[in-house]
């Protein structure tokens, strides 16, 4: 193939990534959204909160991440963020799905989306701790938005919400507060959210 059809087969392949359902339901309450909506809106959040974060960034760059982090879950599936299971074999089986997705690029375009995913799940760069901010306050604001429908169906306990945040304070304080105090407590004193602190 040349370099145009590569290029056509894999946007043809990414396409997949809109019939990958997770459990956050979109704003109606009714609906999953699936990884290409997720992403779209984290990419849309990032553009819109950028002025939250902790340092300067790049901000295109992690549009770009936020674009491309869930690619991979079109062979490796949707792992939800608090299944202990799932999480145990999710790096393994999300860099066999990178190695194989990105791959079906030019070499020099796979090269440099590889890494750019690379750089996402280790979270070091201003960019990627950013990006995993807004990877989470997306799925808060719609749990919290759905009166923590997926929280209660999946009973999610406290102590699982602020372990999977433990970093988001790195790429931004000011917006881990806010959610904290308007969309995971609330719904802590709601009995939506299992408090099991005590």
């Amino acid at each position: 193939m040349n370099r145009l059809e590569q290029q056509f087969q894999f946007a043809l392949e990414v396409d997949k990534e809109k019939r990958i359902k997770r459990q956050t339901y979109c704003s109606d309450g009714v609906t999953l959204e699936n990884d290409a909506e997720h992403a779209w809106h984290a990419a849309l959040m990032a553009i819109l909160l950028s002025e939250y974060a902790n340092e300067p960034f790049d901000v295109l760059k992690t549009v770009t991440m936020l674009l491309i982090h869930d690619i991979v879950e079109i062979d490796a599936g949707d792992t939800y963020a608090y299944d202990d299971a799932g999480i145990a074999t999710q790096t393994e089986r999300e860099q066999k799905a990178a190695q194989r997705i990105y791959h079906l690029l030019p070499e020099d375009q796979a090269r440099k989306l590889l890494a750019l995913w690379q750089e996402f799940e280790a979270g070091r760069s201003p960019e990627a701790r950013f990006a995993k901010v807004m990877d989470k306050v997306q799925s808060i604001m719609l749990n919290a938005a759905t009166d923590g429908r997926a929280w209660q169906e999946h009973n999610v306990k406290l102590s699982k919400i602020l372990d999977r945040n433990a970093k988001t304070p790195e790429g931004s304080q000011s917006l881990w507060d806010y959610m904290l105090q308007q969309f995971i407590l609330p719904n802590v004193e709601k009995g939506r959210i299992q408090d099991d602190r005590i």
